[in-house]
């Protein structure tokens, strides 16, 4: 039986109106299996505008809002994460129709209860399984099952790639560095701050993530230091700019992940952490690099410090 160690993440796509007591059943099917379900928030259902259904923990009671509020958790599942579509009978209505077309082209996978009857979408094959089966198949295997693409529907899958909005995300990775008062001995690294977090399987990483529309990497750096650490930063040379490892585990195929990583400097070590993570660790780089469990594209990022931009005291 697979531990789960890489998170596995799901978002639950159905009529709130016509199956909210089989999406909860859904939801707590999936979450005893260790599935997160980063939406929806299981809640009472307190009001309805033109068919579309109001939770007690909706952030806006304007549908549109709350439509991509809800289209916002897409972006969170990261590449172990998936949508879940509880169709009844097939049938999967309007707002599901949608969340569908939006999920194919941001290649997010797509799973479904029941073969479309409503719909003339193309999915992939392996991907109609009941709530209770790919429950068993995650807790078994640890991700979810993979999509096949059929010989004989391969021409309308490379039609459906075409569709997949590609595009390059630029992140920012701060190798923060301690320049705190903490004394340290003559020729011993300064110790540096990496993160566990879920959106790289639970392993540690360096501090980062994307750049925002018309965002310098600068402002970016020193804005993801503050939101996940609470710290100030000082940024120092650059150490390395690279596209996503594909062999990393993360790599998601259709979409360009671009790395830009530097050297940053801090005044202080106390950390407080956002919902983005779980924990940190101040570490020696080379003991940080034999210990522990590093996601693979800032074990390339450790390295190259290590190798070329090591601080000495």
């Amino acid at each position: 039986m697979a531990d789960l160690e890489r998170r596995v993440r799901c978002v639950l796509h159905g009529s709130f109106r016509k199956n909210f007591d089989l999406i909860k059943d859904v939801y707590d099917t999936f979450t005893n299996a260790g599935i997160e379900v980063i939406a929806p928030s299981v809640s009472e259902i307190v009001g309805e505008t033109d068919g579309f259904v109001h939770l007690a923990n909706d952030q806006s009671k304007d549908p549109r809002v709350a439509e991509l509020l809800y289209l916002k958790k897409l972006s969170e599942l990261g590449p172990e994460g998936f949508s879940y579509y509880i169709n009844p009978n097939g049938r999967l209505g309007v707002s599901a129709s949608y969340e569908l077309a939006i999920d194919q082209l941001t290649n997010t996978r797509c799973i479904l209860m029941e073969k479309l009857a409503d719909h003339p979408a193309y999915i992939h094959g392996n991907s109609v399984w009941k709530p209770k089966e790919l429950a068993s198949y995650v807790l078994e295997n640890g991700h979810y099952p993979p999509p096949v693409i059929l010989p004989n529907e391969a021409y309308i899958h490379n039609m459906l790639q075409d569709f997949i909005l590609h595009g390059s995300i630029i992140a920012v990775g701060s190798m923060v560095v301690d320049y705190s008062s903490k004394k340290y001995k003559k020729g011993q690294e300064r110790e540096i701050l990496l993160v566990k977090t879920h959106k790289w399987g639970d392993r540690f990483s360096i501090v980062g993530g994307k750049v925002k529309r018309n965002e310098r990497l600068a402002e970016a750096l020193k804005r993801e230091v503050s939101e996940e650490t609470g710290l100030d930063c000082k940024i120092e040379e650059s150490i390395c700019t690279f596209d996503e490892i594909k062999s990393s585990g993360y790599f998601q195929q259709g979409m360009h992940r671009v790395f830009t990583d530097n050297v940053v400097k801090v005044a202080k070590r106390k950390v407080v952490l956002n919902e983005e993570a779980e924990q940190h660790i101040w570490i020696p780089p080379t003991a940080a690099l034999k210990e522990l469990d590093i996601e693979p594209n800032a074990k390339i990022t450790l390295q190259l410090y290590i190798d070329k931009h090591k601080r000495l005291a």
